[in-house]
């Protein structure tokens, strides 16, 4: 019990907190910038059980916030790399990895085999997802989102509080991610870290939980502000009797003629309609990129333009492809409306 002691003194956690985090099961879904610094504080503190969820490999821009991947690690299965770095801070931890991601398919039984769920993802998509598999299990989740210096913060579906749906009950069609708008990597430490104490709060048993309250947190300001929720009972009850609902959010091209190569992961919306759209995620075009057309135009995609470009290099390098361009603004700047 000496690696606890520090915390087995604190009159909030004792021998029999500690023994509840021994027993404890948690579940973060993305090992990104919110989930490596939630991922070291759980392991750290003892939780006996942690799941790491994630299908994307480590890229050499996730290292100035990812704090659990090493430039050695560039192109390797985060999941995995996490697992190994966090087996080396706490051996007593049992991890479980899933190197896929969250889908309609398995969130309900992955979720179920955990306590408490920890969002670390960058899209509204598996928000809501998490969301519903949350209310169908009946399983608390915490929630941190970023937006350039700004966060939030907030627990749902604790204790019969509020859920996701409750607050955003309609999605935005366009996701808000790192990539587009970027960040600076001490934000997601901050938001990360602190949702690893409402998860230690819940698990103990202990203080004022952010259910029914949303943390708003202004980096550069300095500033924090908590608002209260309500919960909005018809949202909840639909997803019992419906099931999880999945966010959809198609959209039409302005050029229908054209080919087009959506380099984007598959949950990322708005979804182009079209018989000359691809979907390939850039992760898999090595292994897909007989699909795409090597002897017309084809234009590559992604939320930004940044991954898109990316692709094109990768195609034209290993593949000997000569005729990919790269649509600069990303998504929004090809569709209607």
């Amino acid at each position: 019990m000496s690696r606890y002691d520090r915390q087995i003194k604190l009159t909030e956690v004792g021998p029999e907190g500690q023994a509840k985090l021994l027993n404890a099961k948690i579940l973060i879904v993305g090992v990104g910038g919110l989930g490596c610094p939630a991922a070291m504080y759980l392991s750290g503190a003892g939780v006996g059980k942690i799941g790491l969820m994630d299908h994307d490999r480590v890229d050499v821009s996730n290292l100035h916030r990812q704090v659990l991947f090493q430039e050695s690690d560039v192109g390797k299965p985060k999941a995995l790399v996490a697992k190994e770095r966090l087996e080396k801070q706490n051996s007593d931890v049992q991890f479980e990895v899933y190197k896929e991601p969250l889908t309609i398919e398995n969130a309900e039984k992955i979720i179920q085999q955990y306590d408490v769920i920890l969002d670390g993802t960058d899209n509204f998509e598996t928000k809501y997802l998490i969301n519903d598999a949350c209310i169908l299990a009946d399983k608390p989740w915490v929630f941190a989102s970023i937006y350039k210096n700004e966060g939030q913060l907030s627990v749902f579906n604790y204790e019969d509080g509020p859920t996701y749906r409750c607050v955003f009950p309609k999605s935005t069609r366009q996701n808000i991610s790192c990539e587009a708008t970027g960040v600076l990597g001490v934000l997601p430490g901050i938001l990360g870290t602190l949702q690893a104490a409402e998860v230690l709060k819940i698990v103990l048993g202990a203080g004022q939980v952010l259910s029914g309250k949303l943390k708003l947190i202004n980096m550069m300001q300095a500033s924090e502000q908590v608002i209260k929720i309500n919960k909005r009972p018809e949202q909840v009850e639909k997803i019992r009797k419906e099931g999880i609902a999945p966010v959809y959010i198609d959209c039409d091209l302005k050029n229908k003629e054209q080919w087009y190569l959506d380099v984007r992961e598959v949950f990322e919306q708005p979804k182009p309609k079209g018989k000359k759209v691809l979907s390939i995620p850039l992760g898999d075009l090595t292994s897909r990129h007989q699909e795409i057309p090597n002897n017309k135009e084809v234009f590559v995609f992604c939320q930004s333009g940044k991954r898109s470009k990316n692709a094109i290099e990768i195609l034209k390098n290993e593949f000997g492809f000569h005729n990919l361009k790269n649509v600069e603004g990303g998504i929004e700047t090809i569709i209607d409306g």
